[in-house]
């Protein structure tokens, strides 16, 4: 091995000095140029080479490969009418939800050779505008949203764009767009009538914030189960909306929601929680506590997370179709003719052990 290949990287005429500026990527032009051929003339060896000789395509295949050029698949795919791009924001990526959704958006884009960009919002309204903003610059092809209280007027920034729009996991709240969503109120109904014909009479609901539109529902869904049991709500309901580091739907929130609940005089003998992350968090502090579940008491979580099953003691929840609804936001954003419609999948209650026992 000689000094130059031991220590000094080869230099060519397209690697900058150590310190110097980067070299600009390879165009069109320099390729045309260095083949000596018409602009043109590139372009129909890069998108239909069937058109160009085969002696002027080996020379233009030939400046390629000594030039080292790429094109670019969006520049390409935006000149034929269309980015290759779709956006993605939910409110966080980390929630299973969120991930097990993200993953049939993305089986159903990559069927239509597209690419999701995915994005957590945190339901904050201003880094959802930004995020918004961000997108729109990137002339994606459309956007799938998780909505936040304010996402109908950050929408603008979206649609002086002529950018298409999807809304995951919310019913419809504009005749112009169209969304996926579950029914939550109907879920939640279900566990709650599960864990009353248990024999359950004063219950926990460890809610998200309720400033999110899937709180409200569930806890409606809690309230007029309750309320059609013919119970009166302050004798058998306690409720708490759980955060953790201002953040909801978490195990953090979900530990720090029980423990309010557990401390109380008349503590419940169920949980019902807005979702499995909360669960999840609850049955450690069940367990810290000395307490067995279902013995002591019996919890029901949302959504139905691929571990959900899985856990020490597999947890009854209300499985949403995650990937279905992925998969369904991906179908209408891509549907031809810029159709509204609405997509709703009814809940099922999976009971395991966590309120049954073995």
């Amino acid at each position: 091995m000689d000094a130059a290949s031991a220590g000094t990287p080869a230099k060519d005429a397209h690697t900058a000095p150590k310190g110097a500026p980067a070299t600009p990527r390879p165009s069109v032009r320099d390729v045309a140029a260095l083949a000596g051929v018409s602009v043109g003339t590139v372009s129909h060896v890069l998108n239909h080479p069937e058109r160009v000789a085969g002696a002027t395509r080996e020379r233009v295949e030939s400046a390629i490969d000594e030039l080292g050029f790429v094109r670019s698949e969006t520049a390409r795919r935006l000149r034929r009418g269309g980015s290759s791009l779709v956006g993605v924001l939910v409110h966080d990526i980390s929630n299973p939800f969120f991930t097990e959704a993200a993953r049939g958006i993305e089986d159903r884009l990559r069927e239509s050779r597209r690419l999701p960009m995915i994005a957590s919002t945190d339901s904050d309204p201003e880094r959802e505008r930004e995020l918004m903003a961000l997108l729109a610059s990137m002339d994606v092809h459309g956007v799938i949203v998780t909505p936040s209280a304010s996402t109908l007027g950050n929408l603008a920034v979206l649609g002086g764009r002529g950018i298409r729009v999807v809304l995951m996991d919310h019913p419809p709240i504009s005749a112009e767009i169209s969304t996926v969503s579950g029914d939550d109120v109907a879920g939640a109904r279900a566990a709650i009538e599960h864990l009353l014909s248990l024999g359950h009479r004063r219950i926990g609901l460890i809610n998200g914030p309720l400033t999110v539109r899937q709180s409200v529902d569930r806890r409606d869904g809690v309230v007029r189960a309750l309320t059609e049991a013919g119970l009166d709500l302050a004798d058998c309901l306690i409720e708490v909306e759980a955060v953790a580091d201002g953040v909801g739907y978490t195990a953090a929130a979900g530990a720090a929601g029980v423990r309010v609940l557990l401390d109380d005089a008349r503590p419940p003998s169920a949980l019902f929680c807005a979702n499995d992350q909360i669960a999840i968090g609850a049955m450690r502090v069940l367990r810290e506590r000395g307490l067995s579940i279902p013995g002591d008491v019996a919890i029901v979580g949302y959504d139905d997370v691929s571990v959900a099953s899985e856990l020490i003691t597999p947890l009854t929840s209300v499985r949403q179709p995650l990937a279905e609804i992925g998969r369904a936001a991906a179908d209408l954003l891509l549907a031809d003719g810029g159709s509204v419609a609405h997509v709703v999948f009814p809940p099922e209650l999976v009971v395991r052990e966590s309120t049954l026992g073995r």
